[in-house]
């Protein structure tokens, strides 16, 4: 196989337990997540990594495809690298369960990336932030890359600092939007890296392989998504779909 996605389903969650399997109208948020992502065009199998009996259990029952893993994982890099190990597989597309409102589009592009240029190890995504009232919202990740797309990093604070005596009036900031593309190879590599220090002050995963020296692409794209991490967010996504019906 050459592309292979992975949706890491994690039943316990500390603001929003079970999040994975709350009712966004009418369906789980991870059968919208798995829905999304069979739209894809690269990937070539999909599979929900579930850490309980009661997700593998719903899952199987829309159709997807699942394995079961241990529970004891820190991270959906963990429980991602269980299920691959065994895998003859060359690029692994890691899919958030709490991202209900992905785009295949988005899946697609980190995944072509990975195919066309043999030379990258990881891939990810951005958007351009239009509302300038999301640069200071800590929760919102803004990265910065350099002249070809490479991230220079990545950070919860607003970036960049626009200094008084500025030349530029209006900077473009970007939205990091966490959806990840890895060699197999270097998915291994990615698990066994030590936390770094910039990954402990930011509390984001992605520092670590800056920091360790490995350069990670990011891909503009267009399209959004509202993550979901307590169950204020969920209504927000349940009043864009709302929207988009009518």
């Amino acid at each position: 196989m050459n592309v292979i996605g992975v949706i890491p389903a994690r039943y316990s969650s500390t603001r929003f337990n079970g999040k994975v399997l709350a009712d966004l109208l009418g369906k789980t948020m991870l059968e919208h997540v798995w829905g999304r992502a069979r739209e894809s065009r690269l990937l070539d199998d999909l599979i929900i990594a579930c850490d309980d009996e009661k997700v593998a259990e719903i899952a199987s029952e829309f159709g997807a495809k699942t394995i079961m893993t241990a529970k004891a994982h820190a991270s959906g890099t963990d429980r991602i690298s269980e299920i691959i190990n065994p895998l003859d597989v060359k690029i692994v597309i890691n899919i958030q369960a709490d991202e209900p409102l992905i785009h295949p589009t988005m899946i697609d592009s980190v995944a072509q990336a990975l195919l066309d240029d043999r030379t990258l190890s990881m891939a990810t995504l951005m958007r351009r932030i239009e509302d300038p009232h999301l640069i200071n919202d800590p929760h919102l990740v803004k990265v910065v890359v350099d002249k070809n797309n490479f991230a220079l990093y990545f950070s919860r604070a607003p970036f960049p600092f626009l200094a008084p005596n500025s030349e530029v009036k209006e900077p473009i900031y970007y939205k990091h939007i966490g959806l990840y593309g890895y060699t197999k190879d270097f998915l291994f590599i990615y698990k066994n890296l030590p936390v770094s220090k910039l990954e402990g002050i930011e509390k984001l995963e992605q520092l670590r392989v800056l920091e360790e020296g490995y350069r990670i692409k990011v891909i503009e794209t267009k399209y959004d998504t509202i993550g979901v991490d307590t169950p204020e967010d969920l209504e927000k996504v349940k009043q864009y779909l709302a929207s988009q019906k009518g």
